[in-house]
């Protein structure tokens, strides 16, 4: 089956990334939003739907109503509930669309998640595939509008 969703612990993901808005408090609503539009450009390259879940019992203010995008889906969990929780009750209701891949630097949770028949990446791992792909589609756009350039010159 092909990989249906990617489940990112957004506040573990955030800890593991410090050069992703730098300056900006892990918790803060800055880091999330450079966070959400990192993981939106991510899912464009690969075609891949993202939910990103951040743990919102301890969430100061309301989260603003407009922060998932068309290709990253953003969640809160409430009061006495974890991100954890959360991407273990979407791993096992996205099975039968496919398997899902989890992002998170809790060990526990990637166990979890391979033993409900999913993927599970540590964040550093992820960070350095985004990365990747990311410079990958750059490197192609870049290439393909040089050759645009060049064949309309001709014209």
């Amino acid at each position: 089956m092909a990989l249906a969703r990617i489940l990112v612990d957004g506040y573990s993901l955030l800890h593991s990334w410090p050069e992703l808005a730098p300056g900006a408090p892990r918790h803060s609503a800055a880091a999330r939003d450079e966070l959400i539009h990192v993981l939106a450009l991510y899912s464009d390259a690969v075609g891949t739907p993202v939910t990103v879940v951040f743990d919102g019992g301890g969430h100061r203010g309301t989260p603003s109503k407009d922060e998932s995008t068309k290709a990253v889906e953003v969640l809160f969990s409430r009061t006495g509930q974890t991100a954890d929780q959360i991407i273990e009750r979407v791993t096992h209701r996205m099975k039968p669309f496919g398997e899902v891949l989890a992002v998170t630097d809790d060990h526990a949770e990637r166990d979890t998640v391979i033993a409900m028949g999913g993927f599970a990446s540590s964040c550093a791992s992820f960070i350095s595939t985004m990365e990747s792909a990311l410079q990958d589609l750059a490197r192609e756009v870049k290439n393909y509008n040089s050759a645009e350039k060049r064949r309309y010159k001709r014209l």
